[in-house]
């Protein structure tokens, strides 16, 4: 299984930050360069009469997740992303690797959102919202200028790592051609689809057995007495999922406190939802680290039960085969049973070289819908382009 990702879908809330959104141009359509921090708001004759670009504060999550459901909505009937999740994006930590920018109309009401996360080095994940009660033609251009904006964005992150060239890694629901378009027009390409899976949980589950086979131990992350999770274990979850992954679609290495920043910044984060799995057979003089499972806890909508959701899943190439991934996946859904939830839901590369789709299916998980990846490679000049400078104007 792929690691989770929200943001690389211009759908799906998860991970968007830091304030230097753009400032307004006067010149045709483009959503201009980074405003200042202490902007709240620019007019440019580039946007409808009335409307202003703005870099979004926590007071305008109600605003922004009200978007984000009628995006969803227009996309694929149905929105899931939860408020939680749009107040963690607009938070102080959640703003110093993000980068946003907002549109007002006359009104005042949020119909554009464009966020770049600095998610890597060499990737960045890009997601474009465009309010679907949009006239088409304005709803195009604000796109080109949005995704544009987004390239500056992206281009001024990657100079700040000192990169030549970066990945920018967006993406869209399968059933939203909008979208799609859009994302071809700005020069992104198709490459990866995605299955968003789910399996019931019900109280019967409580009594599933966890582990498979005697020789496989899965255990969670050792805490210390002030709760806090130790350090070599947390190290062992890094250096397991990094290794697990390096054969696995567009993987990039993550530094272990960039790792552990940005997951813990998840709405849902729980230490008590890390698991390691270990191999105490023969073979091994110590138990040895072979697999890893990090869930996180997602609310339910109103006073239904909430679920649980893999967040990730690895196991080591050495150790495949021994029946790891499936004993990971039984811990969490005993543990989901055990708090009274009624799901977990995962993602998976629909072309997984691994099998994980039928283990998945095997597991009982089925797929409640589907999205892609869509990639840019851009490259990055050796300047900071003006458009990305603060005070152009």
């Amino acid at each position: 299984m792929r690691r989770h990702r929200h943001s690389s879908l211009a759908a799906t809330r998860g991970e968007v930050r830091d304030n230097r959104g753009m400032k307004p141009r006067a010149d045709s359509l483009s959503v201009p360069s980074v405003p200042s921090p202490d902007s709240r708001g620019s007019e440019s004759a580039a946007l409808p009469p009335g409307w202003v670009s703005v870099t979004p504060q926590a007071v305008d999550a109600a605003d922004l997740h009200a978007l984000m459901n009628r995006h969803e909505v227009g996309a694929r009937g149905r929105s899931s992303t939860t408020r939680a999740v749009v107040d963690a994006d607009l938070s102080a930590t959640g703003m110093q690797t993000h980068r946003h920018l907002v549109l007002r109309d006359e009104a005042a009401r949020a119909r554009c959102w464009a966020t770049v996360h600095d998610r890597a080095a060499g990737r960045v994940l890009v997601s474009v919202v465009v309010d679907p009660g949009l006239e088409p033609d304005t709803a195009d251009k604000i796109a080109d200028a949005l995704f544009a904006w987004t390239a500056r964005a992206s281009a001024d992150l990657a100079l700040d790592r000192g990169l030549d060239v970066t990945q920018m890694d967006s993406g869209a629901f399968d059933e939203d051609p909008r979208q799609k378009r859009w994302l071809a027009d700005a020069g992104f390409t198709h490459t990866r689809t995605w299955l968003q899976m789910t399996r019931p949980v019900t109280p019967a589950d409580a009594d599933l057995s966890p582990e498979l086979d005697p020789a496989v131990v899965v255990r969670r992350v050792s805490r210390a007495a002030d709760g806090m999770p130790e350090q070599d274990d947390l190290v062992t979850v890094h250096d397991v999922l990094e290794e697990a992954f390096t054969d696995h679609f567009n993987y990039h290495f993550e530094a272990f406190d960039e790792f552990c920043s940005r997951l813990r910044e998840d709405p849902g984060h729980r230490w008590d939802h890390w698991w390691i799995a270990e191999l105490v057979d023969d073979s091994a003089a110590v138990p040895w680290p072979v697999g890893v499972l990090v869930a996180t806890a997602s609310p339910g909508d109103g006073d239904a039960p909430g679920g649980s959701y893999v967040a990730y899943l690895g196991v080591l190439r050495s150790a495949r085969g021994r029946g790891v991934a499936r004993s990971l996946l039984n811990t969490v859904i005993v543990d989901a049973a055990g708090r009274g939830r009624n799901r977990v839901g995962l993602e998976v590369d629909a072309d997984s070289p691994t099998g994980a789709v039928d283990l998945y299916t095997s597991t009982g998980f089925r797929t409640s819908f589907i999205t892609q990846s869509w990639h840019r490679d851009l490259p990055v000049g050796k300047t900071k382009s003006p458009d990305a400078s603060a005070d152009d104007l």
